[in-house]
């Protein structure tokens, strides 16, 4: 399949002309305008540093539904414990920064580059991206960070510092999101992480099915209020 070269009109080829390896089309900018197309049509930017822009929507595609989510006993206990404090929307340029430079830490290509921050701090301040975080004895100890459209939250990236920290800010999101009928999340692509907590993956052409009515769900205003209160409720007693 051709690799399609974008040009500075906002728009992008169908999703099903990409390539095997799931890369769509180079170039163009990380405008607010053509990052929410993009995640409407269920494509991401992701590339590395030096490199132009690249566009991608892989098939299979990894999908996280929040009631799939897979709390295992011992994390539940660790939850249930109080040693984590979960919040949302309070530090995301601070949890963004930790998700590039825990990633150059341990010697991992990011593509969180300069730009790509810039520009996801801006979907922060316009309410289209959103950070949960994991706190321990005051400090920040992990969390994530991603995109809403309605009722769809396209995770871009997290980290941790302490065990388990990213899980616990993943488990509260999807508590969050079945508490407030969301219907998924977006992981993009296979990681042995994101499988374990309960990530599976979905032929494309059956998310973009699910995408197009998602995104047309009213998206909750504001800042969000993730927490654990819900889980310590007994959410979830099943896994």
């Amino acid at each position: 399949m051709p690799i399609f070269r974008l040009s500075d009109k906002v728009s992008f080829p169908p999703p099903h002309y990409a390539a095997g390896n799931g890369l769509l089309a180079i170039g163009g900018d990380l405008s607010e305008s053509r990052l929410l197309l993009a995640y409407r049509m269920g494509i991401f930017p992701w590339f590395s540093p030096y490199d132009p822009i690249l566009w991608w929507s892989p098939d299979p595609r990894l999908v996280l539904y929040p009631d799939e989510i897979h709390v295992p006993g011992r994390l539940r206990r660790k939850i249930n414990s109080g040693i984590f404090k979960v919040t949302s929307d309070t530090v995301f340029d601070r949890v963004i920064c930790e998700c590039a430079r825990v990633r150059r830490e341990n010697n991992e290509e990011t593509w969180l580059v300069d730009e790509m921050i810039e520009a996801y701090c801006g979907l922060h301040e316009q309410g289209y991206a959103h950070s949960v975080e994991t706190w321990y004895r005051n400090e920040l100890a992990g969390g994530l960070y991603g995109v809403c459209l309605g009722g769809s939250f396209f995770g871009e990236s997290m980290f941790t510092r302490i065990s388990d920290a990213s899980k616990v800010a993943l488990t509260a999101l999807c508590c969050y999101m079945s508490e407030n009928d969301f219907d998924l999340i977006d992981c993009q692509v296979p990681t042995a992480h994101l499988v374990w907590m309960g990530a599976r993956e979905v032929p494309r052409k059956v998310f973009l099915k699910q995408l197009e009515a998602s995104v047309k769900k009213p998206m909750p205003a504001g800042k969000w209020n993730v927490g654990l209160k819900r889980f310590a409720r007994g959410w979830h007693n099943h896994n």
